[in-house]
């Protein structure tokens, strides 16, 4: 269970945390005083420190000197009123994670220590290969699989690692190219510096820039105070930069002037800050293609270009899918509490057969929601969900049906007037909103210039429909099996 220290005097703010956290997967530690919360930091070693600027006994600013002397990986985030900004900005220069300005929006306080969890993780936790030795209690992620085409990609870690050099990773959409990043970092010479990932799929376009290189106060509107950007937070250590065909053309220019010289400006400043940063980078687009329709800058490409590592999609792993399988089923009976001790022979038959487009994250996913249905100790077809035990889903390009999709629609119409609802207008609107979309974006390989074109919209209008839509680019979706074509197109964008 991960833990989260609160070091603030105000009993209000400690007791609103005591509730946010009541019924979570989180164990809060709480303290009043710099003393108290540093002698609990030591004796506990919690994931996450939330420290309030002013304290009765000590500056914020020498509690995270404190903190980041006896753990410099932990994050800590700072609470601070709107008068310190200035000694928090100083406290991001001296290695926090980020800082919250009181009254404290605790919806985002969540998010914020859940992504300080995750980046915990990944800083913490070592990634072996299959070759390592297993170890009673070993803690850390692995790899599991001995194809040679993982082979390769052990060998490219290896060879790669020890060089400060920039890697593009790239794959399909759940291959395990994050895994590979922590890879190449645990074993690099930047292993002691800090780790930041960030999904640019996920950031809005607006924000993007603010986030990789900070802002200015006053530099556009609700930017209040100043933001240290990740670049000059991870100085030191190692950023990864996953869905990197996602970039904005500004976004691409600025990341290709300090891959070449280490520096930049912030938004709004005029102040060039120098930072030292090996850059990691993940896409499963295809970024020759993108450099060819004027999408993405070729300089740029072949600066990530400096080493590449090609993950295979699961379906060219062979007899890797029976060993994750076993691997995720123990792991996940463990974390599930459940005693799933294998599968039946008609069960492993079907899930030996499936095709897995969404690869390791989807078998990692199919396990676990099979050993939640399940009841005893063998998996059995009927745990399985339905597109498994189906064998009839397919990778189609832009997240849509590429057949079928019209016949869901009248499926919906027909499902929805039996059950009499009462909005169909707009839930139908919806269903087919998402339809053109996805046959639009499959027309065009999932390439979201070329479709925002062809629809008539701007690509940030496309962009937030697929967000309201929920569209995964690269979603595996069912077909009938009469329209599932003899080769299902493979897409080449979409989420990491």
């Amino acid at each position: 269970m991960p833990s989260v220290l609160v070091i603030d005097d105000d009993r209000s703010v400690l007791h609103v945390f005591k509730q946010v956290f009541k019924e979570s997967d989180v164990h809060l530690l709480t303290a009043p005083a710099a003393a108290e919360g540093l002698a609990l930091f030591q004796k506990r070693h919690p994931d996450v420190v939330i420290l309030d600027i002013m304290l009765p006994d000590q500056s914020g600013l020498e509690t995270i000197e404190a903190i980041s002397a006896a753990d410099p990986k932990v994050p800590v985030i700072l609470i601070t009123s709107g008068g310190s900004s200035d000694t928090a900005i100083e406290a991001m220069k001296r290695g926090a994670f980020d800082f919250l300005l009181k009254p404290l929006d605790f919806v985002k306080v969540r998010a914020l220590v859940d992504q300080a969890i995750q980046i915990r993780h990944c800083m913490s936790v070592p990634v072996r290969v299959p070759e390592a030795a297993e170890t009673e209690g070993d803690v850390s992620d692995v790899f599991v699989g001995r194809c040679p085409a993982m082979q390769e990609v052990y060998k490219a870690i290896g060879r790669v690692a020890p060089h400060n050099v920039t890697v593009l990773i790239r794959g399909e959409s759940g291959t395990g190219k994050e895994l590979v990043a922590r890879a190449i970092y645990h074993h690099s010479d930047r292993a002691a510096s800090r780790f930041l990932a960030i999904n640019i799929a996920a950031v809005p376009e607006t924000l993007l820039e603010s986030e990789l290189f900070g802002h200015e106060k006053g530099s556009f509107t609700g930017a209040d105070t100043k933001r240290i950007g990740r670049f000059e937070q991870c100085s030191g250590g190692t950023l990864f930069l996953d869905e990197i065909g996602d970039m904005t053309a500004l976004v691409q220019s600025k990341l290709l002037r300090l891959l070449q010289e280490q520096r930049f400006e912030r938004v709004g400043g005029g102040e060039t800050i120098e930072t030292d940063v090996r850059v990691l980078a993940a896409t499963n687009r295809d970024l020759e293609k993108m450099v060819a329709d004027g999408d993405f800058r070729a300089d740029l490409y072949y600066r990530l270009n400096g080493y590449t590592i090609k993950l295979p999609p699961l379906s060219d792993r062979g007899d890797d899918v029976l060993m994750l399988l076993e691997h995720f089923l123990a792991k996940s009976s463990r974390d599930l509490g459940k005693d799933v001790q294998g599968i039946s022979p008609d069960a492993l038959e079907l899930l030996l057969k499936y095709p897995w487009p969404g690869n390791v994250r989807e078998l990692q996913s199919v396990v676990k929601q099979a050993l939640l249905h399940a009841t005893g100790q063998v998996l059995v077809p009927e745990f399985l969900p339905e597109e498994v035990r189906r064998g009839r889903r397919i990778m189609v390009p832009g997240g849509g049906p590429r057949a079928g999709g019209l016949k869901q629609l009248e499926h919906f119409i027909d499902d929805s007037l039996e059950t009499g609802s009462d909005d169909l207008y707009a839930n139908s609107l919806a269903q087919l909103e998402k339809y053109l979309f996805t046959r639009v974006l499959s027309h065009t390989g999932g390439n979201q210039s070329q479709a925002a074109k062809m629809l008539g919209i701007t690509r940030g209008s496309l962009r937030n429909k697929i967000r309201l839509l929920k569209i995964s680019i690269d979603q595996v979706v069912s077909v009938d099996d009469e329209e599932e074509p003899e080769h299902a197109p493979v897409g080449s964008n979409g989420e990491e």
